[in-house]
């Protein structure tokens, strides 16, 4: 990432942004530049851009850094702004505060804390009711899960791992470097224990050793009733086995709605379109609408337009999260025959008759064709 780049401004989040937040916005941002999926000019750049963003504010003691001085680098501009730090900070004199910035710091000591496992997505499709009520369901999907068989220390049963001799349990081998400027120590991850700072001798059966293995995880799911296309739930704990014993990840349900034939919603309000002929616009009638709790009378005052809305109060969709219901707006559509018969047709002319116009009654093609004639 470029030096002075502000991490917030690469994912798109404000500073104020959770967790979660960043967490999404750096996984659509990962995919969409991941240069197995995107092979326009720059698209690799961007793609290692995002995750030093990432990198810094998915740390809480980076992004506290950043927060506090613009970089992590411990000052205001990089190595600028020293005299407004509390170098007492560091625990000594000019020659720790080189070897923290690189790489002497507290690195060793975080390397092999405990660190939460990664967080998973799963898609659920719903239908338009079971979106509007909810339901309960099961669901199973693949996850990395910590091994039963050596309680994750990928040691055989009845064995335990050795602490790495080569870097006495650390992950890292530090070398020291003496130039002009002070004492420069250089971090790098041991080779011998690949950075878990313990050798295993006898690995467990199950998982080779590496304290994990793959399996068919199942959770019971409530969906709350009123959820939309998009909305998404978490299930804290549900996602991958954390590393040197941290919590397990997140699993996060994303839902997917399928389209009604019936109605249109919008939040909690739902839409709904009721044919009606034109006697029964004219003169009025009682119909039976349908709406998610099912068919209830609509009285359909005499005169009624084509395009009148109707509100049915509490027949939309609950608000998410609340006892409270929506309503259902219905909108009346006065259909016109497409054929009459000959008792009909006389009805309607007597009718225009009545009211004083004089219609020619020429409906169809045949009909213009026999007055007209041909040309």
């Amino acid at each position: 990432m470029a030096e002075n780049r502000d991490p917030y401004e690469v994912l798109g989040v404000s500073r104020d942004a959770s967790a979660a937040e960043i967490k999404k916005a750096y996984r659509r941002l990962s995919k969409k530049y991941h240069p197995d999926l995107n092979k326009a000019p720059g698209a690799e750049e961007k793609f290692k851009e995002i995750n030093e963003a990432y990198e810094i504010l998915s740390d809480p003691q980076k992004k506290a850094q950043f927060d506090q001085y613009g970089s992590t680098g411990g000052g205001p501009q990089g190595f600028g702004g020293f005299q407004n730090a509390d170098f007492g900070d560091f625990g000594g004199g000019f020659e720790d505060i080189f070897s923290s910035f690189f790489g002497g710091g507290s690195s060793s000591r975080s390397r092999n804390q405990p660190r939460q496992g990664h967080d998973l997505q799963y898609n659920m499709t719903l239908t338009f009711e079971e979106a509007v009520f909810g339901k309960k369901t099961s669901i199973q999907y693949t996850r990395e899960a910590l091994c039963k068989t050596c309680s994750g220390s990928g040691a055989k049963p009845g064995t335990t791992p050795d602490t790495c001799q080569n870097c006495h349990g650390s992950g890292v081998v530090r070398q020291a470097q003496n130039t002009p400027l002070g004492r420069i120590v250089h971090e790098t991850e041991c080779s011998v224990c690949g950075g878990t700072g313990k050798i295993i001798k006898e690995k467990c059966p199950d998982c080779h050793g590496s304290g994990k293995i793959q399996e068919k995880h199942e959770v019971e799911v409530s969906i709350p009733a009123g959820v939309e296309d998009g909305n998404q739930m978490r299930l804290q704990g549900q996602g991958e086995a954390g590393l040197n014993g941290g919590p397990y990840g997140d699993l996060y349900i994303v839902f997917r709605v399928k389209p009604s034939k019936l109605f249109r919603r919008d939040g909690a309000q739902i839409y709904f379109t009721q044919p009606i002929s034109f006697v029964q616009a004219a003169l009025g009638d009682e119909v039976a609408v349908k709406t998610v709790h099912g068919d209830v009378k609509l009285k359909i005052p005499a005169g009624t337009q084509s395009g009148t809305v109707f509100r049915l109060r509490g027949k939309g969709a609950p608000h998410l999260r609340s006892k409270t219901m929506g309503d259902e707006e219905v909108t009346v559509e006065v259909v016109t025959p497409k054929s009459l018969n000959s008792r009909q047709r006389a009805a309607l002319k007597e009718f225009a008759a009545a009211g004083g116009e004089n219609v020619s009654g020429e409906g169809s093609i045949f009909e213009r064709f026999k007055k007209h004639g041909k040309r």
